[in-house]
């Protein structure tokens, strides 16, 4: 499904049936360097119970035109852009990592329009190390291998994959890879520097789940916990023995997590 926002198109894959706005929406938001296709274990599931699903690529990520967004805040207001030219009245955000602080953003900044939200391998801060923002700046291979080694959850480094025929390293190489110069610069960089996310969970008004892995390197769940604690009646969620890529390394638990608040 194709969409514009800002006069620049927007890709988006519907789960596998077409998308209705008169059902209620879910739009998934990915996290930096990555685009819509780490959502396919659960866009497909909420596609066919009832919502409408709009997997979305950031710009300049996947398959997506326009340059790539410098804040969290400027993604957040261009979530809302999306939102409205969806032709739904609200929707419910699910974001991992980076989408994640977008999502919460969006949903204190526009409450009218974000109904419920699902946030994935998130924390209050998430600080990245030098060596990686350095490496995306110079655009060396580094940062994708880091990422990819500290997202992953321990076990999955010795196989063990629940999903048959997903290599969940080599694919996240190779999708990381894929991005345009600087692009993966942009979006750690706006994780870097975004200190907000626990001031505005305050301003929050809709359901929130996060979902959290016991093992996740990138944001370890104390951090997500207290992300919770500041967002009012929020819950949280901890999947044991999963790193930073719960929604592929443990699908179904992540899925559980999600379908009773989106």
């Amino acid at each position: 499904m194709k969409l514009s926002v800002d006069g620049h198109p927007v890709f988006a894959t519907t789960g596998g049936a077409h998308f209705d706005p008169e059902k209620p929406a879910v739009i998934f938001l990915h996290g930096a360097g990555f685009d819509r296709t780490v959502w396919r274990l659960q866009t497909r599931w909420f596609a066919h119970h009832g919502r409408s699903v709009l997997a979305i690529d950031f710009p300049a990520h996947g398959w997506s035109d326009g340059p790539a967004l410098d804040s969290i805040a400027a993604m957040a207001d261009w979530t809302a852009k999306l939102i409205d030219a969806t032709g739904v009245r609200q929707a419910a955000l699910v974001g991992h990592s980076m989408g994640a602080l977008v999502a919460v953003e969006a949903a204190a900044r526009y409450p009218a329009k974000v109904r419920a939200l699902g946030l994935c391998g998130v924390a209050s801060e998430m600080p990245v190390h030098p060596e990686m923002l350095d490496s995306a700046k110079a655009n060396t291979l580094k940062v994708q291998e880091l990422m990819t080694f500290w997202g992953m959850g321990n076990a999955l480094h010795k196989g063990g994959m629940v999903s048959p025929g997903l290599w969940l390293r080599r694919e996240s190489l190779a999708v990381l890879a894929g991005n345009r110069p600087d692009v993966i610069h942009a979006d750690l960089a706006a994780c870097n520097a975004y200190k907000d996310a626990i001031a505005r969970a305050a301003a929050v008004r809709c359901p929130a789940v996060l979902v959290l892995g016991d093992g996740d390197l990138m944001t370890p769940p104390a951090k997500g916990k207290a992300l919770a604690a500041a967002i009012p009646n929020a819950k949280a969620v901890v999947i044991p023995e999963c790193g930073h890529f719960m929604m592929i390394e443990r699908p179904d638990e992540t899925l559980d997590a999600l379908k009773s608040y989106v």
